[in-house]
């Protein structure tokens, strides 16, 4: 493609142009993408990759590989999806987001090939036309490995466009998405398994289901492929509270602003990873590792808002995911009366995830998320009382912030969780809030 232009294109139009390619829904298929980047020049083959995979985990790993690069030295892409705060975060380089204008540039580059494609018939995918475009942003800006998150799935997945990974990362896998990626572990674990390439080195999460496990297995076998099982052995001393999480590895002290057993987990997976990256030549020593885990950041995943009152804002949004938060919460809210914020998408198991946290909320305030999918805040207030739980549905985002904190008091806990998408709309609403009480220090 052709060098940068003088964009015209203000980044609210660009942002719009690739919203508008949502109207095509999800069509899972590599020959789109494959035709676009062609025409691109390929910009994917300039670049080494750690692609990742999986249900849940994938995002708080991605930022943890990412963070422990940068801090190594590396000129570090990291692609990622949904956003939280804004747009820009999907693509971020270093930990800095792409500019404005150069997402505006290169999108008004791009329009007149996705204008093309769509006039013979091969309209792109708003995830494919992102993909894209971050794939020549991260070619032109010279990265020296791109962390990729898989979109959904794996195998038809747009981000599954790339050779060889250095390595295939692949989490935790439960029932998710199961219209598109089938109704069973094993059928997802073979999708997401798409990602592992001939010749290359698969990591996969330690707790697997064992159907799921045998398939990864299977398929790291016949691809030639390196399998390690992380498992978090070489992890010591593990301790955590709400602030983070600490521990010993290797001798040397190690702390991440991330919480949960299932973090613990996810850090054992990105230092397999990363013992793989060091096998292939990359420097990444143990200083590098602890301060690459120490200052990742990342929004709505059990993040700590306010400890007085008690403020958390997760993305859980699947049976499996909100399982992880209810160990959480026994473990670190124990004893606390706990309000919830909650929504969730309509497609999702909400039954399932709704029975976990069955015993641990006081109340709970239900919102309707800004998804289409999105199921009504009525009717999952409804499902909420249908099991005992005191459940109002809310009108706003800021309504549902001011009732829970009252209900809570300053002894007790408010949770959001239930969507990604609801996190997205509660944190900037509950961060104005929060800052006009007492301080929370």
């Amino acid at each position: 493609m052709a060098g940068k232009g003088d964009a015209i294109m203000t980044y609210q139009e660009a942002l719009e142009q690739i919203s508008s390619q949502a109207k095509f829904g999800i069509k899972p298929g590599l020959e789109r993408i494959i035709k676009l980047l062609d025409k691109m020049g390929n910009p994917q083959n300039r670049l080494k990759f750690v692609h990742v995979a999986g249900t849940n985990g994938k995002g708080s790993t991605c930022a943890l590989l990412s963070s422990v690069l940068t801090a190594a030295g590396y000129k570090t892409g990291l692609y990622i999806s949904p956003y939280i705060l804004e747009f820009r975060e999907r693509m971020q380089i270093c930990g800095q987001m792409i500019p404005k204008e150069e997402l505006a540039a290169l999108t008004e580059e791009l329009l007149p090939l996705i204008q093309e494609m769509e006039q013979d018939g091969d309209a792109l995918t708003e995830f494919e036309f992102i993909t894209a475009l971050a794939m020549e942003w991260f070619a032109r800006s010279k990265c020296d490995v791109v962390v990729l998150e898989v979109g959904l799935g794996g195998r038809f997945d747009a981000t599954n466009i790339i050779g060889t990974p250095l390595v295939s990362v692949i989490m935790s896998i439960s029932l998710d998405h199961t219209g598109i990626l089938g109704d069973t572990v094993e059928k997802i674990a073979f999708e997401k398994a798409g990602i592992i390439k001939e010749g290359g080195d698969t990591v996969v999460f330690s707790r697997q289901d064992y159907g799921a496990m045998q398939v990864l297995r299977e398929a790291a076998q016949q691809r030639n492929n390196s399998f390690c099982v992380a498992e978090p052995e070489e992890m010591e001393q593990v301790e955590s509270d709400l602030l983070g999480t600490r521990f010993v590895y290797r001798g040397t002290q190690m702390h991440m602003p991330l919480i949960g057993e299932h973090q613990v987990l996810n850090a054992a997976t990105v230092l397999a990873a990363l013992d793989v990256l060091r096998k292939k030549g990359f420097e990444l020593p143990l200083q590098a590792v602890a301060q690459g885990f120490a200052q990742v950041s990342f929004p709505a995943r059990l993040e700590l808002l306010s400890k007085h009152p008690v403020f958390l804002l997760d993305g859980a949004h699947n049976p499996n995911g909100v399982q992880a938060l209810a160990a959480a919460l026994r473990q670190y809210l124990s004893g606390k009366r706990i309000t919830a914020i909650m929504g969730m998408l309509a497609d999702k198991d909400s039954h399932a995830s709704i029975g976990y946290l069955n015993g641990l909320l006081d109340q709970v305030y239900t919102l309707t998320p800004d998804n289409p999918r999105a199921m009504q805040a009525e009717e999952f207030a409804a499902l909420w009382r249908e099991m005992g739980v005191s459940a109002k549905a809310a009108q706003s985002p800021r309504q549902a912030v001011e009732l829970a904190l009252a209900h809570a008091g300053s002894d007790g806990a408010v949770i959001v969780c239930g969507s990604l998408y609801l996190a997205a709309e509660i944190r900037p609403v509950a961060i104005e809030i929060l800052k006009g009480m007492a301080p929370s220090a």
